[in-house]
């Protein structure tokens, strides 16, 4: 059994978790979405948050394709973590330009957003240099996804109703 295979129940359990979290963040935020599309940071911070996630829905329905190589994982990865990034580079850029004072610890803010995404770059790059140990970075980024999503929502929707 290869190192891909041997995560298949992780990732059927991780694609139904993320997935229903997904659409439960979507129709959270859809409640109040006039006052968070009247916040950019927090409307970018959400998006930052569910790109996570699909993140994790998308890693975790890569590694169940039948047959794919560590490499071919690895490189998929690391892409979809880049283009993953991208959405928690444009939230710290709202978060930057948000210059209420209540709009405190913009770091710890802006870093959330970016732990999942780097666990599904440091996995590829390491299954891509043929390190099977990349698969637990997915694992930790899948995980990372969750809490994130789950911190920046709570946050995002008490923020908009105060």
């Amino acid at each position: 059994m290869g190192v891909v295979e041997g995560w298949s129940e992780f990732n059927v359990a991780m694609m139904g978790a993320t997935a229903a979290l997904a659409g439960l963040v979507i129709v959270a935020a859809s409640v109040n979405i006039r006052e968070i599309i009247d916040a950019p940071s927090v409307a970018a911070r959400l998006a930052s948050a569910i790109a996570g996630l699909v993140l994790a829905i998308v890693g975790s329905a890569v590694g169940l394709i039948p047959g794919i190589t560590a490499l071919g994982y690895g490189v998929m990865m690391i892409v979809f973590g880049v283009v993953t990034a991208l959405f928690s580079t444009q939230a710290t850029r709202r978060i930057y330009e948000n210059h209420h004072p209540a709009n405190r610890l913009k770091l710890a803010k802006s870093v959330v957003g970016f732990v999942a995404p780097l666990g599904y770059v440091a996995g590829g790059i390491l299954l891509v240099a043929g390190v099977d140990a990349g698969v637990f970075w997915f694992a930790a980024g899948a995980i990372a996804a969750i809490v994130a999503a789950v911190l920046i929502s709570w946050i995002a929707l008490v923020e908009v109703l105060r």
